[in-house]
């Protein structure tokens, strides 16, 4: 197994920064996922882990040994790519044992590791076949499957799903998760899709312009964003927002919106506005007897999810989504009164974008 240690990483090409000042540090048999927009240095990261590119800049760590001179076959790191890259004049069983045999590992040895491997991700019956006869989810068992024979100390996935279609995907990813169970090997993977990292994560690495924005759990980083930026990409639908003025010290609120925030809960010291946030499934029918925090609008726009229904409507001058029971679905018309508990309502400095929430109040 292995600990991952990233001290003031650096990559640079040119006069271009990717990634600056990366620190972070990765426990023994933990599942970290990388997560963020195409651009924000997510697989340039996963690529100087493997060695395949080489640090500008700081000390990457594999169980307390600096590993940024070593070669990739020296760091004792496996990496399952996003094309699979298998070799298609090669059957399974030969692309599952090549790294085996580059290592000169026995050739009894190398049977046994296979051959586990293949009943492991259920290849046993394919191990004759060509890599090219196969569909895309066998490939990618494969790949795996090749990654694991190494024994590695870290796994490093590169987005190893996004070739795959909606069903496969969910089912690929149940088997990473239950592989991880499993082997217990230290893993870092690289996605853009948040369903992805919070399904498969113990903690979220979520990425921006090459530097960390938030790390947490799934539900850290979905229930106490410390930016905008974060409350805008986890959660799907996505968070509401709104620009308010707030009325006055004494009852903070917006003039627009009949939105409380309360200053017990949020730092307003000094601000005249702000960004409230709401995520969509916080939001339900008002009664005519409640008044505070009320959003109300003209649905102009539905989406059937199944046991729910996405309502879409405009409110000062935004528009706001609601997630609603399905067979209580308003029809596009149907003028909507909503509300929402204050322990659900996020709020952000309107420059910076960060977190107005007071940490010592538990939630944002």
């Amino acid at each position: 197994m292995a600990e991952l240690s990233f001290r003031n990483i650096a990559k640079r090409y040119g006069d271009i920064d990717v990634v600056a000042d990366f620190n972070l540090r990765v426990e023994d048999r933990e599942f970290i996922v990388f997560l963020g927009p195409s651009g924000c240095g997510k697989s340039t990261i996963l690529r100087m882990i493997a060695g395949l590119e080489e640090i500008s800049g700081g000390e990457l760590a594999i169980n307390g040994k600096v590993v940024n001179d070593l070669a990739p076959r020296e760091r004792n790191v496996a990496m399952v790519f996003q094309n699979y890259a298998l070799y298609p004049h090669m059957s399974v069983y030969g692309n599952i044992a090549f790294g085996l045999k580059r290592m000169k590992i026995g050739r009894e040895e190398i049977d046994k590791r296979v051959r586990s491997a293949a009943k492991t991700l259920g290849l046993e019956g394919l191990l004759d076949r060509r890599s090219t006869a196969l569909s895309g989810g066998q490939q990618q068992r494969v790949a795996i499957a090749r990654a694991i024979v190494k024994t590695p100390g870290v796994f490093l996935f590169d987005e190893p799903l996004s070739n795959l279609d909606a069903k496969l995907r969910n089912h690929m990813r149940v088997e990473i998760a239950r592989l991880h169970q499993q082997l217990k090997t230290t893993t870092v993977y690289v996605t853009h899709d948040q369903l992805e990292a919070m399904t498969l994560a113990d903690r979220i690495v979520l990425l921006r312009n090459g530097a960390i924005e938030q790390v947490g759990s799934p539900r850290e980083i979905f229930e106490r964003p410390n930016s905008q930026f974060v409350a805008s990409f986890i959660g799907t639908p996505a968070m509401n927002f709104f620009e308010v003025d707030l009325a006055g010290a004494s009852a903070p609120c917006s003039k627009k919106a009949r939105l409380a925030i309360d200053p017990a809960r949020f730092d307003l010291d000094g601000r005249s506005k702000v960004v409230v946030g709401i995520r969509p499934a916080h939001l339900r029918p008002a009664r005519q007897d409640e008044t505070a925090n009320i959003i109300e609008g003209v649905v102009d726009l539905i989406e059937f999810l199944g046991n729910d229904a996405l309502i879409t409507f405009k409110y000062a001058g935004e528009e706001v989504g609601a997630l609603v029971p399905a067979q209580m679905s308003p029809r596009v018309g149907d003028q909507v009164r909503m509300t929402f508990s204050d322990d659900n309502l996020h709020a952000f400095d309107i420059e910076t974008g960060r977190s107005l929430a007071k940490r010592s109040q538990g939630r944002p």
